[in-house]
Protein backbone atom coordinates (compact mmCIF):
# COMPACT_ATOMS: atom_id res chain seq x y z
CA UNK A 1 0.00 0.00 0.00
CA UNK A 2 1.68 3.19 -0.25
CA UNK A 3 1.63 6.33 1.71
CA UNK A 4 -0.80 8.49 1.53
CA UNK A 5 -0.07 12.18 0.30
CA UNK A 6 -0.71 15.24 2.21
CA UNK A 7 -2.93 18.30 0.66
CA UNK A 8 -0.48 21.02 0.71
CA UNK A 9 -2.32 23.81 0.57
CA UNK A 10 -4.20 22.29 3.59
CA UNK A 11 -1.00 22.34 5.63
CA UNK A 12 0.26 25.37 4.87
CA UNK A 13 -2.93 26.77 6.37
CA UNK A 14 -3.33 24.78 9.54
CA UNK A 15 -1.36 23.28 12.28
CA UNK A 16 -2.04 20.58 15.42
CA UNK A 17 -2.07 21.02 18.92
CA UNK A 18 -0.20 19.10 20.59
CA UNK A 19 -3.26 17.90 21.98
CA UNK A 20 -5.02 17.12 18.58
CA UNK A 21 -6.80 20.09 17.91
CA UNK A 22 -7.24 22.21 14.43
CA UNK A 23 -5.49 25.60 14.92
CA UNK A 24 -6.23 27.75 11.81
CA UNK A 25 -5.43 31.91 11.62
CA UNK A 26 -8.28 34.21 10.87
CA UNK A 27 -9.34 35.76 7.71
CA UNK A 28 -9.83 39.61 6.71
CA UNK A 29 -6.14 40.71 7.90
CA UNK A 30 -4.82 41.09 4.15
CA UNK A 31 -6.00 44.67 2.84
CA UNK A 32 -8.26 47.27 3.44
CA UNK A 33 -6.74 48.06 7.01
CA UNK A 34 -7.71 51.52 7.15
CA UNK A 35 -11.09 51.09 7.81
CA UNK A 36 -10.42 48.39 10.38
CA UNK A 37 -9.90 49.37 14.73
CA UNK A 38 -6.82 48.54 16.11
CA UNK A 39 -8.82 46.09 18.15
CA UNK A 40 -10.25 44.28 15.39
CA UNK A 41 -6.60 44.35 13.45
CA UNK A 42 -4.90 42.91 16.75
CA UNK A 43 -7.18 40.08 17.40
CA UNK A 44 -7.20 38.47 13.52
CA UNK A 45 -3.28 38.24 14.48
CA UNK A 46 -4.13 35.58 17.02
CA UNK A 47 -4.53 32.05 15.42
CA UNK A 48 -8.05 30.03 16.53
CA UNK A 49 -9.47 26.48 16.97
CA UNK A 50 -10.24 25.64 13.99
CA UNK A 51 -14.80 24.48 13.81
CA UNK A 52 -14.96 20.68 15.10
CA UNK A 53 -17.11 20.11 11.80
CA UNK A 54 -14.43 20.53 9.98
CA UNK A 55 -11.44 18.45 11.59
CA UNK A 56 -12.32 15.12 10.17
CA UNK A 57 -11.60 16.32 7.15
CA UNK A 58 -8.50 18.06 7.86
CA UNK A 59 -7.49 14.96 9.05
CA UNK A 60 -8.14 13.11 6.17
CA UNK A 61 -6.40 15.25 3.94
CA UNK A 62 -2.98 15.15 5.98
CA UNK A 63 -2.62 12.12 7.53
CA UNK A 64 0.43 12.86 9.12
CA UNK A 65 -0.20 16.19 10.85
Amino acid sequence: MPKMKTKRAAAKRFKMTGTGKLMRFKANKRHILTKKTTKRKRALRKPTLADITNVKTMKKVMPYL
